[in-house]
């Protein structure tokens, strides 16, 4: 029985090989060119549904505030959807909604996002208010005071009341003393209350401009005919011509460990452990992914069947690599079990960090894992929404389109020692950040 439970192993890997060869060999294709003004275009062809994806990345996240104006890139998220000269304050989302599309953005620390999936015929209307929104967007007293309220709206309910809704608030200003990263995208409700509506229009003329941003399509296009709009609605857009603000300071590297405790209106106690990541472009990035999913990647990762299951000592753990450009975190969040205190879950935890860092990870694990990471992979790019986010985000952190085409590639080079070497580098206790949340009531007791 176990020779027959070991040929089954073997077979399932040699599958497994296989059909990461296949899936490497499914190339991306596209398109793409950059107008006088420095906009980048990328554009793929997929005839297979009568969608198209369009989206604007801009290279502006929080890293590019100013310490005393945090909040700018998050706020700009949602201003940008006030309107324009031509379209009417509040119309953006109803035209797309209109045609039976959809639409949405976010905002990181490095970069904010736009994106559209409508209907084939309606590429060019996709293409027109995307242009509005860096030509024309509406910046004015009435729209900055409506979205200073919707941005306090969304901290009051994602943040302030909201159970462990501080953790990367409170993880990024102690993980990071010199870095812009220190401060999360939400930013300073205070720093928006008080910049005038001259600092928003010197932002938007900064960053919001077609040489900081890749416009990636995606879906069932004509290339002929895509290219032919981008040039319409884009060309006429100047470059922007003030100085786009890069951080160039290096974070130090840390050498003790950090520890505080946060009080929280929470019933379970909960343990955050913070790790410093290499750059987003660093080639041991994905092993670290692998890594996270290994650790705490669903309901049969280690952590979980270890710690929650078996131990019961957590009701849920989750590992959030903050994956940055200029170099991350590697997140642990652990909600005790009733009855447990931080103390007892943090040591369970690192307990089954130290035992992988001793002794790596078996062949029957690191063959699912690389399973579970192709079957990722491929999900991504089952959409043209997908596609276009991983277009554009390649371009602008390695510098080239392409570099998607060789991600399971550069998955399938990791070993099993690699997996092992990059737990023994980057998970060290010198250095990292560790945070207990615990409920207010033990607060008062103290």
């Amino acid at each position: 029985m176990n020779k027959l439970k070991q040929c089954i192993r073997v077979i399932g890997v040699l599958l497994f090989c296989i059909t990461g060869l296949v899936h490497a060999q499914e190339k991306i294709k596209f398109k793409e060119f950059t107008l006088p003004n420095g906009l980048h275009v990328i554009m793929h062809q997929d005839h297979t549904t009568p969608i198209v994806a369009v989206s604007v990345l801009y290279h502006v996240g929080s890293k590019n505030e100013q310490p005393e104006r945090t909040g700018f890139a998050h706020f700009f998220e949602h201003l940008l959807f006030e309107g324009s000269e031509n379209i009417g304050r509040g119309e953006f989302m109803k035209k797309i909604q209109s045609i039976g599309g959809t639409l949405n953005a976010y905002t990181t620390n490095d970069q904010t996002y736009y994106h559209e999936v409508v209907p084939a015929n309606y590429l060019e209307t996709a293409l027109y208010m995307e242009s509005e929104r860096m030509l024309h967007a509406k910046i004015d007293s009435i729209g900055v005071e409506t979205q200073r309220e919707v941005v306090k709206e969304e901290k009051r309910q994602r943040m302030d009341n909201q159970p462990y809704g501080s953790i990367l608030v409170e993880i990024l200003k102690r993980a990071y003393h010199q870095h812009p990263y220190r401060w999360a995208p939400i930013g300073s409700m205070e720093h928006l209350n008080a910049a005038s509506l001259k600092e928003f229009m010197d932002f938007y003329k900064t960053y919001y401009v077609p040489n900081n941003a890749v416009l990636s399509i995606a879906g069932d296009i004509d290339y002929d005919q895509a290219e032919q709009w981008v040039k319409k609605y884009f060309t006429e857009i100047p470059k922007g011509t003030q100085p786009i603000n890069r951080p160039t300071v290096t974070e130090p590297a840390r050498n003790q460990e950090i520890r505080d405790v946060v009080y929280d209106h929470i019933q379970l106690p909960a343990v955050v452990e913070a790790y410093n990541l290499p750059r987003k472009d660093s080639p041991d990035s994905y092993a670290l992914n692998m890594l996270s999913t290994y650790l705490a990647g669903g309901k049969s990762s280690l952590l979980n069947k270890e710690v929650v299951d078996k131990q019961q000592k957590a009701v849920q753990v989750m590992a959030m690599p903050l994956d940055l450009e200029d170099g991350g975190l590697f997140l642990f969040l652990g909600i005790a079990n009733m009855g447990i205190n931080a103390d007892s879950l943090e040591v369970s935890i690192d307990q089954q960090i130290d035992q992988l860092q001793a002794n790596g990870i078996t062949d029957q694990d690191f063959a699912k894992l690389k399973a579970q990471i192709e079957n990722s992979v491929v999900n991504r790019f089952a959409s043209v929404a997908g596609i276009a986010e991983s277009l554009a985000e390649a371009k602008v952190y390695y510098g080239d389109a392409d570099e998607i085409n060789h991600e399971l590639e550069k998955y399938n080079r990791v070993t099993k020692e690699d997996i092992q070497r990059v737990a023994k580098q980057y998970l060290r206790k010198e250095g990292r950040v560790v945070l207990h949340y615990l409920p207010k009531s033990a607060q008062t007791a103290k």
